[in-house]
């Protein structure tokens, strides 16, 4: 492990979706069904739990935190004693088992799916769909090889990591939060044809996951093929890396008081498997340049 990363805590079976929110970053732990809210000090609280199993995280501009529950395709709320309330449900609008989520200042959450459910189906692609705050919901863009991690920029572009893809994604957001102008943000490799999707992942040059946006415009891309968290400009030039020896980054995301604290969500191995032998950690390292537009604000 680099000297300079630090693990705030161990032990758990996989963690993704970090998120700051008051002096902590909130995590999701698929297999344990956690939501936990971690100090930088490694204090640990459990938030919720999830019983379809927790994803993607983020909060109402009343302060009401949502979280992404998977396997039932449900987007929740957390409520102060932890009790989860539906906000929305996307059956019907996303295929497959829902993933991760990106909220704005408005309350409007986009919400990716794997497009398929894990070990049952065959790999297709899939869609993000936009939950109103009221949680009403449509589905805003379609044909993505496995929307995972988003940001939103300051100037209003969402930024999609297509994992089976080999690229990051970017949209328009229109002022009803829809997205237009399509175009590829960063591309590691030829995407592969729809036949090889379900070997993508083992294929890929970078298998981009989780994501987190810097104040100079560069992406934070959790490489799930590389083992790695790449500093990444548009484009698709890489201008940093973090790795952690036997350990796969699988999710990211800035935070700290001065925003230059990069968590890294890691694990030896990822699937259900890991549940049997929990050794995925939260770990954090301090980094050049501070975190914006959102998830980080």
């Amino acid at each position: 492990m680099p000297s300079d990363l630090r693990v705030l805590t161990d032990g758990w079976a996989f963690l993704e979706s970090p998120r700051w929110r008051d002096g902590r970053f909130w995590i999701s732990d698929f297999y344990t069904h956690a939501v936990l809210a971690v100090t930088l000090d490694g204090a640990v609280e459990e938030m919720a739990r999830v019983p379809a199993q927790p994803s993607g995280l983020g909060w109402l501009p009343d302060g009401t935190p949502l979280v992404v529950s998977m396997r039932d395709r449900k987007v929740v709320r957390i409520g102060a004693d932890g009790t989860l309330s539906e906000h929305a449900d996307l059956n019907g609008v996303l295929r497959g088992w829902l993933n991760d989520m990106v909220v704005d200042d408005r309350g409007r959450a986009y919400v990716g799916s794997f497009g398929y459910e894990r070990d049952v189906e065959p790999v297709v692609p899939s869609g993000i769909a936009l939950v109103e705050a009221d949680g009403c919901t449509r589905l805003v863009a379609d044909d993505l090889y496995f929307p995972n991690g988003m940001v939103i920029t300051p100037d209003g572009t969402l930024v999609v990591a297509e994992s089976r893809g080999n690229r990051l994604t970017a949209f328009d957001i229109a002022p009803d939060g829809s997205l237009s102008g399509r175009r590829e943000w960063a591309r590691f490799a030829d995407p592969p044809a729809r036949e090889a999707l379900e070997t993508a992942l083992e294929t890929a040059t970078v298998a981009p996951d989780g994501l987190a946006l810097d104040a100079e415009g560069c992406i934070w891309v959790a490489d799930a093929a590389g083992w790695r968290a790449i500093r990444v400009r548009e484009g698709g030039e890489i201008v940093d890396a973090i790795a952690d020896d036997g350990f796969n980054v699988f999710a990211c995301g800035l935070g700290g008081d001065d925003g230059r604290t990069l968590a890294l969500c890691l694990s030896p191995a990822m699937g259900p498997a890991t549940a049997a032998n929990p050794r995925a950690r939260l770990a954090v390292v301090e980094v050049d340049v501070a975190g914006a537009g959102r998830p980080f604000a």
